[in-house]
């Protein structure tokens, strides 16, 4: 028999490498943007408690709709799905680049995000669909698969600075025009067609009020700094967003083919699991967020330094997670390392809340950035794991929609949270580098605290299997 690989086969790592592609891009939009933000404040006139709506925006439409991607996907066809996300990411990409007011802005990235839900879910199908027959084929592929997750963020964070510097803010989108023409081009060539045929139909009021609901929050946290916390209308909105959620859950509870179903978190450790992982992202996000803001508004750097300045945290999560995180959880199991990772993302976290006004990278960043780093990297892949290895097996799917909304739902909130807390401590004032510094380490603390509880609650909720009996980890939907 010849050792040369097939046709057939060489065709199935190539659409591997499409599939692995579009993880490093999902990933890679939500990082790209960091560095640019105080350019696109400038030249758009963000104001600076609205600057994180360019991050949300993106993340809400995303985690909001990302169990209507899957379901989709279901009904109509992966290949599909896969195409037409390409499609409306591109779309997307094309008006925030384009964009010439805070508006635009922020339709074109909610744009993004719902092409982003779209490709997410039919990616993961693809992928079993191609290699799902072959075990030890499948182990491969999902490690390609989940290790363009950590590179997407680091190439995202690099690229970021790299592009503002040199060339301007607006092609931190238009790059990836050129990567989904060619995903456009090359998707009716290598991936499988089929998968469609599900029963039933699409949930649209679901996905319409969930998504409604967590921007609606989202919304009324960024605002109350501004408004007032004891203001009516605060609580008002806050008030519409729970009623919004209210309906997701009862519609979910009543309809025979519901986006969610709800008896699923029954299943022992995957509702704890997928807390971990919402509380991950609310004390992960803010940190990289404030940590661009820190390093451009108050240490003085351009673009460029800023990008470079965080390519080695982002580089220890990508070993972290790759090399460090699966031995670590097979010698010491899943809870002891989830555990783990959120203390230290915390202590990190804290160790950045002194940073100061005339500070420096090597002393107030570099090792605090370095620990909590590695701390998410540790915590990450044991949750998203247990998540999915929880369900039954003909619900992977849906569990891993699940937990991939827990997560990007988690970064909005949490960082809508910590930017009033930012703001109620002097990070609106601009130019004002002692208030900067408060309202960051603010806001560092207050996102140590979040994963103090997320450590916390794990200790408590998750179940403690031996090392030899803990579930096998996926790696196939990290973040960057």
């Amino acid at each position: 028999m010849s050792s040369a690989p097939s046709p057939a086969a060489s065709r199935r790592w190539l659409a591997l490498a499409l599939i692995a592609t579009a993880q490093f891009m999902v990933i890679m939009d939500t990082s790209i943007i960091g560095v640019a933000l105080p350019e696109i404040q400038a030249d758009l006139g963000f104001a600076q408690g609205d600057l994180s709506w360019v991050f949300n925006a993106y993340v809400v439409a995303f985690g909001g709709l990302l169990l209507l991607g899957g379901r989709l996907s279901d009904l109509f066809g992966a290949r599909r799905l896969f195409g037409i996300g390409w499609f409306v990411l591109l779309a997307g990409s094309v008006a925030a680049g384009a964009a010439n007011s805070v508006a635009v802005e922020l339709t074109g990235r909610a744009v993004q995000g719902v092409g982003a839900a779209l490709i997410a879910p039919a990616a993961l199908t693809l992928l079993m669909m191609l290699f799902g027959a072959e075990p030890r084929e499948l182990t491969k592929a999902l490690a390609v698969y989940g290790a363009a997750a950590p590179a997407g963020g680091t190439a995202g964070v690099f690229l970021g600075g790299v592009i503002t510097e040199y060339v301007s803010w607006p092609w931190v989108f238009y790059i990836n025009v050129p990567i989904a023409l060619i995903a456009l081009v090359a998707t009716p060539a290598l991936m499988p067609s089929g998968g469609a045929g599900a029963r039933g139909g699409v949930d649209v009021l679901g996905a319409l009020t969930v998504t409604a609901g967590l921007g609606t929050a989202v919304y009324a946290i960024v605002r109350a700094p501004e408004a007032g916390w004891g203001s009516a209308s605060t609580w008002l909105v806050l008030a519409g967003a729970v009623v919004l959620l209210g309906v997701f859950v009862a519609l979910q509870a009543a309809r025979r083919a519901p986006l969610m179903r709800l008896s699923i978190f029954r299943t022992p450790d995957l509702g704890a699991a997928n807390l971990a992982q919402l509380l991950l992202g609310g004390a992960w996000i803010p940190m990289w967020f404030f940590l661009n803001l820190y390093l451009q508004q108050v240490l003085g750097y351009s673009a460029f330094p800023s990008g470079a300045a965080l390519v080695p945290m982002t580089a220890l999560i990508m070993i972290g997670m790759i090399a460090l995180a699966p031995r670590a959880i097979g010698r010491y199991g899943p809870k002891a390392m989830i555990v783990t990772g959120l203390a230290m993302l915390a202590a990190g976290l804290a160790w950045l809340s002194l940073i100061r006004p005339g500070g420096s990278f090597w002393v107030d960043v570099l090792p605090a950035s370095l620990v909590a780093a590695l701390g998410m990297s540790l915590a990450f892949i044991p949750s998203l794991g247990t998540a999915i290895s929880s369900a039954r097996p003909e619900e992977g799917g849906l569990a891993s929609g699940i937990v991939n909304t827990s997560y990007q739902i988690g970064s909005a909130l949490g960082l809508a949270a910590m930017t009033a807390v930012a703001s109620a401590y002097g990070a609106d004032r601009l130019g004002d580098l002692p208030a900067l510094s408060d309202g960051f380490s603010a806001a560092f603390l207050g996102a140590a605290g979040i994963a103090v509880v997320g450590a916390l609650l794990a200790a408590v909720t998750l179940r403690s299997p031996q090392p030899a009996d803990a579930a096998p980890v996926d790696v196939s939907a990290g973040r960057g």
